[in-house]
C-alpha cells in the first residue's frame, strides 16, 4: 500500500516538472486537495451513468473540494476545509510541503454542510486523537461546535482549539500569508458561510465553493475578481439539466453556464483567473474532456483539477 501511495503522490504532484518549476520556488503556494460537491463522487444511491463504474473502480482523484496552502520558507501548512477525505488530504498536504508533522498548523472552515467540516471527526479520540489543531471559525460556527456534540467533545478532550475570526478582518498566519474571512449567502442552517482570500507574498487568490446566486451577494464578485490573481469558485451544477429531482430553490448555487454569461465581458486576462470549483457528482466538468468541459476552456476559463499547484 505505501508503494501505491509514493507512486500516486510523485505521478500527481511531480510529473511535471517544467510547469510547477515556478510553483515550487514560490514562499507561498496552494495545493487543489479537491474539487468535488459534500457527498463526493460517485454520491450515495446514484443510480446514474456517472457514478455507475466509480463504485466497483474508484477515481482517486475524486475527493471533496478543500485547498493546501503551504508557507515553503517557515515550514507551515494551513487547510481550507475539513472534508470526509481529510485522511487522504492530510496525507497528499504533508507529503508535497515535505513537512514533518501529520497535522497542519490550522484548518479553516467555511460553513456547517457535511463536506465542510465533518472531516474534524477524524482528530478524535476514535482517531487521531490530536492535540489542540488550530480551528479558525465564525462566530456561529463556534456556537456550533461548542453546544452539539460530538464536536464539543473534540473541545472537551482538547483535540481541537477554535480560533475566533471575524467579518473582513485579517488573520495574519506568517509575514508571507495572510488569509481574510468574507460573509457570502448561502444555506446556513447551523453557521454561517463564508469564503477566504488568501494572500501570499506576490499574489492573492479567492476562494468560494459554497455561495447563492450571485445577485444575492451584496459584494460585486465581478470587482473582486479584479482585486486578485485566481479566483476559485462555486461549479456545483453546470446547468438545470443537472437538478431534475429537486427544487432549485433548495440549493440555489449559481450554474456554471449563469457565471459564464456573467462573466463574458471580463477580458481575457480576468477570465483566465476564474477556477471553478466544487462539483456535484453529476456535474460534467469532472470530465475536462467533456463537452461542456471543452466549451468552459474554450471561453477562456478554467477548471480546477486535483493536485494542482498555484505559487502565491
Amino acid at each position: 500500500m505505501r508503494i501505491i501511495l509514493s507512486f500516486f503522490l510523485f505521478s500527481v504532484f511531480f510529473g511535471c516538472q517544467g510547469q510547477n518549476k515556478q510553483v515550487k520556488e514560490s514562499k507561498v503556494s496552494i495545493l487543489i486537495l479537491g474539487t468535488v460537491q459534500d457527498a463526493g463522487s460517485p454520491q450515495i444511491a446514484c443510480k446514474k451513468e456517472c457514478c455507475e463504474a466509480l463504485f466497483s473502480k474508484p477515481n482517486p482523484h475524486r475527493k471533496v473540494v478543500s485547498l493546501g496552502i503551504v508557507d515553503h520558507e517557515n515550514n507551515k501548512t494551513f487547510l481550507l476545509e475539513a472534508t470526509p477525505d481529510m485522511p487522504s488530504q492530510f496525507k497528499l498536504l504533508k507529503e508535497y510541503a515535505n513537512s514533518k508533522t501529520e497535522t497542519p498548523e490550522g484548518i479553516f472552515l467555511t460553513h456547517a454542510h457535511i463536506g465542510h467540516y465533518t472531516g474534524l471527526m477524524y482528530l478524535g479520540r476514535e482517531a487521531l486523537g490530536s492535540k489542540n489543531v488550530p480551528v479558525y471559525v465564525m462566530p456561529l460556527m463556534e456556537t456550533f461546535l461548542t453546544n452539539n456534540g460530538p464536536w464539543n467533545q473534540l473541545l472537551k478532550l482538547g483535540n481541537i482549539s477554535l480560533q475566533k475570526i471575524k467579518h473582513e478582518k485579517e488573520v495574519k498566519l506568517t509575514e508571507n500569508l495572510s488569509v481574510i474571512p468574507f460573509l457570502v449567502p448561502h444555506r446556513d442552517e447551523f453557521s454561517e458561510t463564508v469564503g477566504y482570500k488568501i494572500i501570499g507574498p506576490h499574489k492573492s487568490a479567492l476562494f468560494i465553493p459554497d455561495i447563492d446566486k450571485w445577485s444575492k451577494w451584496s459584494t460585486n464578485i465581478i470587482e473582486e475578481i479584479k482585486k486578485v490573481d485566481y479566483a476559485f469558485l462555486d461549479a456545483t451544477f453546470f446547468d438545470g439539466v443537472e437538478i431534475n429531482n429537486r427544487d432549485i430553490s433548495e440549493i440555489p448555487h449559481p450554474f456554471v453556464v449563469e457565471s459564464m454569461e456573467l462573466f463574458k465581458n471580463l477580458s481575457t486576462i480576468e477570465k483566465a483567473k476564474i477556477h471553478f470549483i466544487h462539483f456535484n457528482h453529476t456535474n460534467p466538468l469532472l470530465n475536462v474532456n467533456s463537452e461542456q468541459g471543452k466549451l468552459v476552456l474554450s471561453k477562456g476559463f478554467n477548471i480546477s483539477q486535483f493536485g494542482q499547484q498555484i505559487g502565491l
